[in-house]
């Protein structure tokens, strides 16, 4: 619904020969601070312009009627229709509101795209920074987690059930950090420690195959984060936060306290022409996974050399220290460049498996826990020009590097160089149609002995894509949009790819809050470093390499419709989508025999895990989400949102043989599953619920609480059981113990969070928080726990 804000109009008449009249303004938000980069338009023409550090803006118009609009990210848009019959001088003084519920973003950065969120064309979440400081997030993925439609597993993000479970590696999902990706070089991992959530602005979650705009890894979706640039006042903050885990309940392996504490800083001004933000944190986890035991006798025969840990070395620890620079061109309006940089150091523990599934949930099993340090910095050059004539050029370069050291011989480094060009113009005489195009560019080079798989530890990826997309709106209610892809892909010299790839949509409005979408969208991920190379074996387990791994891709259609409604004192909107994916190529991971087994000290280098691609596979669905205000009494407020994901997860191949292992098994869907009867595909939650309500009193006193729900996991690897019986009857090998678990397990998992905090004043509030409130004792995938309660008490300092 277009809002025309209070707009205050004064007329300055000076009697002049001029031919065209100059029309200023000033664009203020609803505390009467400027607001600095908005997007000022005449409508129906090809005249724009945006503010600059003052808030101002001007243009010469000759006579004639028209329309200005105001658009900005944050804020409502505002229009004013005014007419000019004489050489007149004109300003304008315009007030804009900030939005107030999460789905009447009218400006939402969807990719590289800026465009009203009633134009989308594809399903999208959008989450406020509130709600990742208020639950106490102190790294991104928790927060992303309350989000409908969208899990993260041991790190791995899984958006309508697109991928299984592949331990963090080859993301499915795109995660970009201010138009920048932000996966590991050589894994293809998301690096969601490294993510500065202390100046988090918004996030918005892209459901369905994205690679047009998103790149490669959006084969199932993309996740854009974008972080806060300073306004007109300074900004300090400071939050300290210090708790702990609850005793699950079973046997007691922890000696010191479970204690979890840290802090966030920010730092935000402009001085000047410059732009200034520098923020940090420091986070000390003791953890929930305690050291492995090793049986007595296989102790006795086999001592575990490569992770008999203490308590003290699984404790997690991570400093991070970041900061953005910008600056606006005195002398060229419109110009903006800068550096954005980011380092982190952190020591972690890498639990794989746990002990048993009795008294040990809660430690790890001997040989399947790695200690990991470290070192990760990225350097991002920028520069960005505007011109109501000329369009928008930007261009963003990046130098990421990572540096892992870790236990039994698993360290690896790589280095990413960036770049990324985008042009985008609005071309008024092609019924003003907008344009973006853009070409990228990426180039790993990675160094691990654990990728001796392709014959050497250094392996070098290069990516090189050209993009672009257009949108054209027809009438007042139609928006069609269409887009394309070309991807090359070049690892090694030896293995190249060459892949178009397209998208299309639309969106209708109906009536007044009543809109309409449908899009198909393609997504294309070539395999990552990791998954074709990675050669290494550690205790009873190994990792096989697969130098012929083909690339997956995707395709996504689906069609949509957001209600918005008014009840009362109840706001919001009602968004419902029906979809349907299918995948070719479809990578998992896979466990086999791949080598002879000679004797039990050859199994890590005979048995283990590789990464094949096992065919075709759909995935139909809906997905249902409402979120809105309402108004209970003049001084009690509750924000709400509720979200439903339903999905059917088939294999197109049940048949199709993959591999074949040493034991001459063949590798098909129906002979590796543990139920293949109606064809789901294994680790996926066919019913998944979210939820987030929060009653604010007086704008002092807030309670919230969040819900979530995972139905029972129907199929997953038949080999688990085989393996397990492996290891039980032979008095060798350390027991792995899971089929009791899943069998006594078959049921779905409700977890509840919730929160409490006073706001004493502007600068000073006070929460707490607590995490698996009950203390469910829950897994949501094959020997692996998931953390207890815990409690936390919050500080935050703002001024």
């Amino acid at each position: 619904m277009k809002f025309i804000s209070t707009v205050l109009l004064t007329f300055l008449i000076s009697f002049v020969f001029a031919q065209s009249s100059r029309v200023r303004g000033k664009i203020v938000d609803d505390k009467n601070e400027v607001v600095f980069g908005a997007i000022v338009r005449v409508k129906n023409s090809d005249i724009s312009t945006i503010s600059n550090d003052k808030g101002q803006f001007q243009f010469l118009l000759n006579r004639g009627v028209y329309e200005i609009e105001i658009r900005n990210v944050g804020y409502e848009r505002a229009f004013v229709n005014f007419e000019i019959n004489q050489d007149t001088n004109l300003f304008f003084t315009f007030t804009l509101k900030p939005l107030v519920l999460e789905l009447k973003t009218v400006e939402v950065k969807v990719g590289k795209f800026d465009k009203p969120l009633e134009e989308q064309t594809v399903s999208m979440q959008v989450i406020k920074p509130q709600i990742i400081e208020n639950k106490n997030t102190r790294s991104i993925e928790t927060a992303l987690d309350q989000t409908p439609g969208l899990n993260i597993l041991d790190g791995e993000p899984q958006i309508r059930g697109g991928s299984g479970f592949t331990f963090g590696v080859g993301s499915k999902v795109a995660v970009i950090v201010d138009d920048m990706p932000m996966l590991s070089g050589d894994a293809g991992r998301p690096e969601w420690g490294f993510i500065p959530v202390e100046n988090i602005n918004q996030v918005e979650v892209i459901k369905g195959a994205a690679s047009v705009l998103s790149g490669s890894s959006a084969l199932s979706g993309s996740i854009h984060i974008r972080t806060a640039f300073p306004g007109p006042k300074p900004v300090t903050k400071v939050n300290v936060y210090s708790g702990f885990y609850s005793s699950p309940g079973i046997a007691k392996w922890n000696t010191e306290f479970p204690g979890i504490y840290g802090v966030n800083f920010l730092h935000s001004k402009q001085h000047k022409n410059l732009d200034i933000v520098i923020g940090g944190n420091y986070n000390y986890d003791h953890g929930y996974i305690g050291p492995p035991q090793t049986d007595s006798l296989v102790a006795t025969i086999f001592p575990d050399t490569i992770s008999n840990f203490k308590e003290r070395q699984l404790v997690a620890q991570r400093i991070r220290l970041n900061f953005n620079l910008r600056y606006r061109s005195k002398k060229f309006e419109g110009l903006t460049y800068g550096l954005n940089g980011n380092a982190m150091l952190s020591h972690s523990a890498m639990a794989l498996a746990w002990l048993n599934d009795t008294t040990g949930l809660f430690r790890a099993y001997p040989g399947a826990v790695f200690l990991q340090d470290q070192f990760i910095f990225n350097l991002d050059p920028f520069i960005n020009y505007y011109s109501s004539q000329k369009g928008k050029h930007s261009l963003r370069t990046r130098i990421l590097h990572t540096d892992n050291e870790m236990t039994a011989n698993q360290s690896n480094r790589a280095t990413s160089y960036y770049a990324d060009y985008v042009f985008q113009k609005k071309i008024n005489k092609l019924k003003q149609l907008e344009f973006i195009g853009g070409i990228t560019g990426n180039y790993v080079n990675s160094f691990s002995s654990i990728y001796a798989g392709s014959g050497s530890p250094t392996n070098k990826m290069l990516n090189l894509s050209a993009y672009s997309q257009g949108e054209i709106k027809v009438g007042k209610r139609l928006n069609l949009s269409a887009g394309m892809r070309l991807e090359y892909f070049q690892l090694n010299d030896t293995n190249q790819a060459l892949k178009p790839i397209f998208r299309a949509g639309a969106s209708m409005k109906f009536f007044n809050e009543t809109y309409v979408r449908a899009s198909f969208g393609q997504g294309y991920r070539f395999p990552t470093i990791t998954e074709r190379f990675i050669k290494t074996g550690v205790g009873n387990f190994g990792v096989f390499p697969n130098p012929d791994l083909k690339s997956e891709s995707s395709w996504n259609a689906e069609i949509g419709l957001k209600q918005g409604f008014k009840l009362g004192g109840i706001a919001g909107f009602i968004d419902v989508a029906g979809f349907w994916q299918e995948y070719q190529n479809t990578i998992e991971y896979m466990f086999g025999v791949w080598h002879p087994i000679t004797s039990v000290e050859t199994l890590g280098s005979s048995a283990g895990f590789k990464f094949l691609n096992t065919g075709k596979s759909r995935v139909l669905g809906i997905d249902a989400s409402m979120a809105g205000l309402a108004k209970l009494s003049p001084k009690l407020d509750l924000n709400f949102i509720v979200g439903y994901n339903y999905i059917v997860p088939t294999t197109l191949s049940p048949d199709y043989v993959y591999a074949i292992d040493s034991l001459n098994r063949v590798f098909t869907y129906n002979s590796t599953s543990l139920d293949p009867t109606n064809k789901i595909l294994k680790y996926r939650f066919l019913h998944n619920v979210k939820a987030d309500f929060e009653i604010v009193y007086n704008k002092k006193i807030s309670f919230g609480f969040s819900a979530k729900y995972f139905s029972k996991i129907v199929n997953m690897d038949k080999i688990i059981e085989d393996f397990e019986q492996i290891t039980v009857d032979n008095e060798l090998l350390q027991d792995i113990r899971y089929m009791d678990y899943y069998n006594a397990h078959r049921f779905g998992n409700w977890i509840f969070d919730a929160r409490l905090s006073y706001q004493i004043n502007e600068k000073h509030k006070l929460a707490i928080i607590s995490s698996n409130v009950f203390n469910r004792i829950y897994s949501l995938r094959p020997l692996k726990i998931e953390p207890p309660r815990t409690i936390m008490l919050q500080y935050t300092l703002k001024f």
